[in-house]
């Protein structure tokens, strides 16, 4: 596994203090949107500031009510003047979205294909498609599965981001399917960041295998990318405003200055197969390839 570099910034966006986490791999990387540019010319698809991928969770230990608050979350920050604000502010004036659902390491969904969202009137039509779309759930929690299916939606978007991102959001460690970390290394050495909305609502539980330090597993496992960051929902009131905060924050395109701090390789925080094992631990199989 390469060496990381952690950056740690405090960001207070809309009146929500934010802890976010900023993580490089690799060799030099240059921050900004011009490390975003992929190789190809523009004439290969149609040019736009952002291609985002939102990825959510719908397995089991996602109850209804956190389903419900995490689409509404969607729902409301991509229409929101914020937004639409940061929106306009882009190159190009305009993003490429998806959004699909997830959970185990071959369950996934997509809600809403590529779509434009240039302003107000596509917004809410992007976000119309979501609402319309039938609540479901599903057994395990593969991260890793989620971030194997986001990969080519890139390569088939018919779009050329400054930037390209995947957006996942979920209330669960990776539990099926490759380990997460060496997916989420393949990602980034494709040039896309990986951003996190871990959800801590609910008491850890042995039953449903939640873990206390979602957010540092989001951390050091899943995220990744320049400007990478973490925004970790702790109470249902923090559900719109810090979805809506992470929205802008991602297709913003402006690079908080780090305080750099390097991660001790000999001293993990969190083990990033640490739901794998939960696994075994509750099942008697490690289901991990």
């Amino acid at each position: 596994m390469r060496a990381h570099t952690m950056f740690f910034a405090a960001a207070a966006i809309g009146g929500l203090a934010l802890a976010s986490t900023m993580l490089i791999t690799g060799g030099p990387v240059i921050l900004g949107a011009v490390a975003q540019v992929r190789g190809q010319p523009s004439a290969a698809g149609t040019d736009v500031d952002v291609e985002l991928v939102i990825a959510v969770d719908v397995s089991y230990s996602m109850d209804p009510d956190e389903q419900a608050l995490q689409r509404e979350g969607y729902i409301l920050g991509l229409t929101s003047p914020q937004f639409l604000n940061a929106l306009q502010q882009g190159v190009h004036g305009k993003i490429a979205v998806t959004y699909f659902e997830w959970a185990g390491a071959t369950d996934q969904k997509i809600v809403v294909p590529w779509r434009i969202v240039d302003g107000p009137a596509a917004a809410k039509a992007f976000t119309d498609e979501i609402a319309a779309a039938p609540y479901r759930r599903a057994y395990r929690t593969s991260i890793s599965g989620a971030l194997h299916f986001a990969l080519p939606l890139f390569e088939k978007s018919g779009f050329h981001g400054l930037r390209r991102v995947i957006d996942v959001s979920g209330d669960g460690v990776n539990n099926q399917g490759d380990a997460v970390a060496i997916v989420r290394d393949a990602v980034l050495e494709r040039g896309i960041t990986i951003n996190g909305l871990p959800i801590l609502l609910k008491p850890p539980s042995f039953a449903t295998m939640d873990i206390e330090d979602l957010d540092i597993y989001y951390e050091d496992c899943v995220i990744g990318g320049p400007g990478a960051f973490v925004i970790a929902i702790r109470q249902q009131d923090q559900f719109r405003e810090a979805t809506r905060t992470k929205l802008v924050q991602e297709i913003a395109s402006r690079e908080i200055a780090p305080h750099v701090i390097r991660a001790a390789a000999d001293k993990p925080r969190i083990s990033c197969t640490i739901g794998e094992r939960m696994w075994q631990q509750r099942w008697g199989e490690f289901d991990f390839r």
